[in-house]
């Protein structure tokens, strides 16, 4: 099994672990992956323009317990980037949390407010990868 292999299926390994670690509610993980769903679709129609030309997609969703915060976990390619980007998420978060509100007005009463996190496991996975190429 390649290094790169092995390491990507740690990677998903610890995806799915943080969930368990939670016990999030059926309901709460249901609502986190259709606000992943739509975050990323709203992102993804944006275009690469509107971040500098980085690819911005969105990693993961928490939610809390009574549905009030959403934390948006994003990941940024190329990472030297990231803090204009996140930047600009966090001044167009209100926009964007009116846009979410629009494509899922049916299926939430409240639209949660958003934070966004930079999600860098990715950066820390070629990381690891360069170590063990030496």
């Amino acid at each position: 099994m390649p290094s790169g292999e092995k390491w990507r299926m740690k990677y998903e390994r610890l995806v799915r672990n943080r969930n368990m670690e939670t016990q999030e509610s059926t309901r709460q993980l249901k609502v986190a992956r259709e606000i992943q769903r739509e975050m990323a679709e709203i992102l993804r129609s944006k275009g690469m323009s509107a971040f500098d030309g980085a690819l911005v997609s969105v990693s993961g969703v928490k939610i809390s317990s009574d549905l009030s915060v959403a934390k948006i976990y994003v990941s940024i390619f190329p990472s030297e980037k990231a803090d204009g980007v996140m930047t600009k998420l966090k001044e167009n978060a209100r926009g964007l949390r009116g846009e979410l509100g629009h494509a899922m007005g049916k299926q939430l009463r409240i639209v949660p407010e958003i934070i966004f996190y930079l999600d860098s496991s990715l950066d820390y996975v070629e990381h690891i990868e360069e170590l063990l190429k030496k």
